[in-house]
């Protein structure tokens, strides 16, 4: 008998909850390092950069398929037998031995690494839910190709959302690049690349106000933001940026968080609660990039 089976939990030095760049960072360094280390991720290994379809700022690898550079991270970890189990934790117990709850078992470690990362974020606006899977996406590389020969709309100004736009021309028939501001907010180098595509019209400063349709998205309306008459555009889908939530529910109350939920940290990625650490973008910090995971080891392979 296991000791899941006799209801006990497993025990370890490190756990550490979340597979994306910086949890598998930290897997990395702590299992090369020869502590006792599980990772949990719920659903599959690689989080927001496996539906990123370039990266050009990874240091040696310019120009890497998003889901191909975490694969080999993947491949990595399993070189150093890091154990990946498919868990979503539910809760959190503090303690000298911090107790993970979920559905298949609790675990504890002396040391816990959130790396739990951040999902897209919401307009909240009326039909945003009605349509999602039915032309509205958070992922043009997961549903580009779903829009082949369409209009569709792509809203944010960030480099996520340019970035996002330049890969949508290999299927859409327009893209309509919808921004509050007047101004960009992604890279200088990003936005050379985009803007003065023949298939991207940009639209600021405008503001969605309602997806409309039927049995799948038909029309975006938008307006201006200084007032005006609203207008709307004629598109199969839309693509929304506009930024990340932390996914840190099960731990707050129990850690220091800013107001939108970020896991607050000291420079050497303690969180407020003893043996807690925090990396990647469930953090609270400025610098939402890959490469910033790799100084992980700094805290990820000491006792």
């Amino acid at each position: 008998m296991t000791a899941e089976q006799a209801g006990e939990a497993l025990s370890f030095e490190v756990a550490i909850v979340g597979g994306g760049p910086a949890g598998l960072t930290a897997g990395l360094y702590a299992a090369r390092a020869g502590r006792s280390t599980v990772l949990l991720e719920q659903t599959a290994p690689g989080g927001q950069a496996m539906t990123t379809w370039r990266v050009d700022n990874y240091p040696g690898l310019p120009r890497v398929n998003g889901a191909e550079l975490m694969l080999r991270m993947v491949e990595q970890t399993r070189e150093h037998d890091l154990p990946i189990l498919t868990r979503q934790v539910t809760a959190w117990i503090p303690g000298v031995l911090h107790r993970l709850v979920t559905p298949d078992g609790d675990l504890q470690a002396r040391a816990l690494i959130l790396a739990t990362g951040a999902k897209p974020r919401r307009l909240h606006i009326p039909g945003e839910d009605t349509y999602h899977g039915r032309g509205v996406s958070y992922c043009a590389t997961c549903d580009g190709a779903f829009f082949r020969d369409m209009p569709v709309a792509v809203i944010g100004g960030g480099n996520t959302a340019l970035e996002e736009a330049e890969f949508l021309t290999r299927f859409a028939s327009k893209i309509y690049l919808v921004h509050r501001r007047e101004q960009f907010r992604a890279d200088h180098v990003i936005q050379q690349q985009v803007l003065r595509h023949p298939k991207i019209e940009v639209l600021t400063p405008y503001v969605p106000r309602e997806i409309r349709g039927d049995s799948a998205v038909q029309s975006l309306r938008l307006e201006p933001r200084g007032g005006g008459a609203c207008r709307e555009l004629p598109v199969r889908g839309v693509f929304i940026f506009v930024g990340l939530t932390p996914q840190t529910e099960f731990v707050r109350g129990l850690l220091d968080t800013d107001p939108d939920g970020y896991i607050l940290t000291q420079p050497n990625f303690a969180a407020s609660q003893p043996g807690v650490f925090a990396a990647g973008d469930c953090r609270a910090n400025v610098l939402k990039q890959i490469v910033a995971d790799r100084y992980l080891s700094e805290f990820s392979a000491r006792g």
